[in-house]
């Protein structure tokens, strides 16, 4: 485990302990706090804050002063590493492997149409797994398992990563000789005039979604609170048209695995925007009460 990471488990660990602890007189001493060797580490533990005033009781901390989960440096490797990747296969995959010729070049949708349904797939997953982990979050579940921080850090991280996988779903198909789309035609919405021209259109502003929402991590403290929480409501139409997107013009959607995992994952996102709203008039205070 790297200093940077023992540190922020330290200060994670720290603040839960000082939350959930009962409430002590005033005039007992503080603790002496605990300062992590690494400097960058300081930075992190001035950053994670006690709950805000109007905060429910139960949450372990504030969430919206955790720093991203993935440095922005990392992200941008990530992207470039998504687009040359797509961009080396497209080139390079014939020269290095001729044998491949008739799968890449040939006819039919072969070798390229396989990785961009896979990685589409992959996508869908992630996205899913990030409403998941985002609904646990605001609805207070995440307190139960895995924990808020925790979940934090995994919605990101999975938020982020469905991009990467989004990217790279659409750039791969510059090589597939069936669809024949041209680069422009992959990045701009509804520029696509062939197979399903309106769903494609969804499918990339779908993907030009994932970026707005997850790129709001780095910039949350200069958006504010406010404007931060109304961009991340964009994550219900994202999801929705991910969904449709993948059920109309995915090649996959007649197959009974697809279409038990459509419905697994839209009927989950369904529950648990439901259970949200629902626990949204509930007060915490209240469900105490009823307990004891």
């Amino acid at each position: 485990m790297t200093d940077d990471k023992a540190a922020r488990l330290a200060v994670v660990r720290a603040t839960n302990a000082a939350t959930s602890a009962p409430a002590e007189p005033a005039e007992t001493s503080l603790p002496a706090p605990i300062v992590p060797a690494d400097p960058s580490a300081v930075a992190l533990a001035v950053r994670v804050a006690p709950p805000r005033p109007g905060a429910a009781a139960g949450d372990l901390l504030d969430l919206d002063h955790l720093p991203p989960a993935m440095p922005l440096a990392t992200l941008a490797l990530l992207l470039v590493g998504a687009s040359v990747g797509a961009f080396a296969a497209v080139v390079a995959l014939p020269a290095w492997l001729p044998g491949l010729s008739d799968s890449l070049f040939g006819a039919e949708p072969k070798a390229y149409w396989y990785l961009s349904r896979s990685s589409a797939m992959v996508a869908y997953i992630l996205t899913w797994l990030a409403m998941l982990l985002g609904l646990l979050i605001t609805s207070r579940a995440a307190r139960l398992w895995p924990g808020g921080p925790v979940a934090f850090d995994l919605h990101q991280h999975a938020s982020l990563l469905s991009l990467a996988f989004g990217l790279f779903h659409a750039l791969i198909l510059l090589g597939d000789q069936y669809i024949k789309a041209s680069l422009a035609q992959i990045l701009v919405p509804f520029a696509y005039g062939g197979y399903e021209p309106l769903w494609v259109g969804l499918g990339q502003l779908t993907l030009y979604m994932l970026a707005i929402v997850g790129l709001s991590f780095y910039v949350k403290p200069l958006l504010g609170r406010r404007a931060w929480r109304l961009i991340h409501f964009l994550s219900f139409a994202l999801f929705a048209l991910a969904l449709a997107h993948g059920i109309v013009s995915g090649s996959d959607t007649g197959a009974g695995w697809a279409q038990a995992l459509y419905w697994a994952t839209g009927g989950s996102v369904l529950f648990l925007s439901l259970y949200r709203m629902l626990m949204a008039f509930v007060p915490a205070s209240g469900k105490r009460r009823t307990a004891a």
